[in-house]
């Protein structure tokens, strides 16, 4: 099944603390992910960064939001349990607990207005609910790069495409140069070719050692393989004893 959204998971969080035990973080992981039916792969499924696992992010921030309402609390570190306001919520059988059922606690309100205004967030607490329904802060910091990210490169391919065939060719010196062909740009390679030479546009060593050559031919090419005036995929190839190969297409 989909990973649950963060607020979908805070009554199952509660719920796995109702014994009155103390748990650690890895026991309610273990216990939601068997509750929701989530298989090993959903569970590794990271966030865009890479830098921490969604379901784990999002059962943190569901116990972040219910321990600032005080439903849970941290004894010490490391582990949490239930609070004697959190047991009298259960007891009403709540369908679900969700930012809106934690509203009616002044603790969590005041919490949450002291955060805004650290942030120096002048926004109305029904906009900020809204933009929480189904993200956690992390993913909507990281939606927000992915956005910003994409819009940079495709901002980026337009300027190469429209670049000049000698901008064209230092560029690509220059990414072969970053993926480790070489060592620097000044030791492995240089940008030779000129407009329209239909001959070597660079040339650039394989390995740090330059034991090898390689002679490029950087060529602006359309989806049908032809060079074109207009591109539509930025093509390099590479030629060494007298065999082409492919290093860098699909700009």
């Amino acid at each position: 099944m989909p990973i649950p959204d963060f607020q979908s998971i805070m009554l199952p969080l509660l719920e796995f603390c109702a014994d009155g035990k103390e748990h650690t973080n890895r026991e309610a992981l273990d216990t939601l992910a068997a509750r929701f039916g989530l298989t090993e792969e959903e569970r590794k499924m990271m966030l865009p960064s890479g830098q921490a696992r969604l379901f784990d992010n999002r059962v943190a921030w569901a116990r972040a939001h219910i321990k600032t309402a005080m439903l849970l609390e941290n004894p010490r570190r490391g582990v949490f349990h239930i609070t004697d306001r959190g047991v009298h919520v259960l007891r009403k059988a709540p369908e679900k607990i969700d930012l809106h059922l934690l509203k009616q606690f002044s603790e969590y309100n005041e919490a949450r207005a002291g955060n805004r205004k650290k942030a120096g967030d002048n926004s109305k607490d029904d906009t900020i609910a809204k933009q929480d329904e189904a993200q956690t802060p992390k993913e909507q910091i990281e939606q927000a790069y992915e956005a910003v990210r994409k819009n940079l490169a495709r901002e980026l391919l337009s300027q190469l495409k429209s670049a000049s065939p000698a901008f064209f060719e230092k560029v690509v010196v220059e990414v072969l140069v970053k993926m480790g062909y070489g060592g620097t740009l000044k030791d492995a390679g240089q940008a030779i070719g000129g407009s329209g030479d239909e001959g070597i546009d660079g040339i650039i060593k394989e390995d740090r050692l330059g034991l090898d050559i390689i002679y490029i031919q950087a060529k602006k090419m359309g989806s049908n393989g032809i060079s074109t005036g207009d591109p539509e995929i930025c093509r390099c190839t590479s030629g060494k004893e007298g065999q082409e190969r492919d290093f860098y297409h699909d700009v």
